[in-house]
């Protein structure tokens, strides 16, 4: 085997070793399932004739895609989901079990993981594309991405869930979805605002996998 191969077996062995997750990813995964699973039980206020709750879980959700990579987004809320159906009452109002499924907020629960897994992709792209650039322009390219990750998964599925659990046709489960549009543009703020203090504060750990992408051939 000539030195070159001996090298690229080395870069692949290294890319491997990286791309498993350490005691550091699985508390960092662990963190925020239990971020997630708490926001669920914060100033839940029902609004409407459904009960659809206005809480801070959206927040948390946006938080965890923008502070790590997708992988670790989309374990920490299928954390966050088995440990609800299984029984533990972390959904919003203290409900638990899959019977959830069945109610007009399962659309929103659903959404959860893929919004969370979506903004955590287009985070990294962002992050990898602004490296070099100061300025606000990756706090609007987050605060982008969180939006429309949130409108696309969250409100998306949160419509559709209503037009099949509650009966609703299009129209009256669109405006049903339209009270909570002003709380997430803020939540998406300070979501945005909160990560970008994280990737300052601990570079090595939330953006290592982008400067790793960024480093290989």
């Amino acid at each position: 085997m000539t030195q070159t191969d001996h090298s690229a077996t080395a870069k692949t062995g290294l890319s491997r070793r990286r791309s498993r997750w350490n005691a550091t990813d699985l508390g960092l995964i662990a963190v925020f399932a239990a971020l997630v699973a708490g926001s669920a039980l914060i100033a839940a206020i029902p609004v409407g004739g459904l009960g659809v709750p206005i809480t801070l879980q959206t927040l948390a959700v946006m938080l965890t895609g923008l502070a790590l990579d997708p992988g670790r987004a989309f374990a920490a809320l299928g954390l966050y989901l088995l440990l609800g159906f299984a029984g533990l009452p972390i959904f919003s109002g203290g409900r638990s079990g899959l019977g959830v499924l069945a109610g007009p907020s399962a659309g929103y629960i659903i959404g959860f993981l893929l919004a969370a897994t979506a903004v955590g992709w287009l985070t990294a792209v962002v992050l990898a594309r602004t490296a070099t650039r100061t300025g606000k322009l990756r706090a609007v390219l987050l605060f982008a991405a969180a939006m429309v990750s949130s409108i696309v998964f969250i409100h998306g599925l949160g419509i559709l869930g209503m037009m099949v659990n509650a009966k609703l046709d299009f129209s009256k489960a669109f405006l049903a979805d339209l009270v909570f549009y002003p709380g997430d543009i803020i939540k998406n703020v300070l979501a945005v605002s909160i990560a970008l203090a994280l990737h300052k504060a601990f570079p090595d750990l939330l953006l290592r996998r982008v400067r790793t992408a960024d480093a290989r051939p």
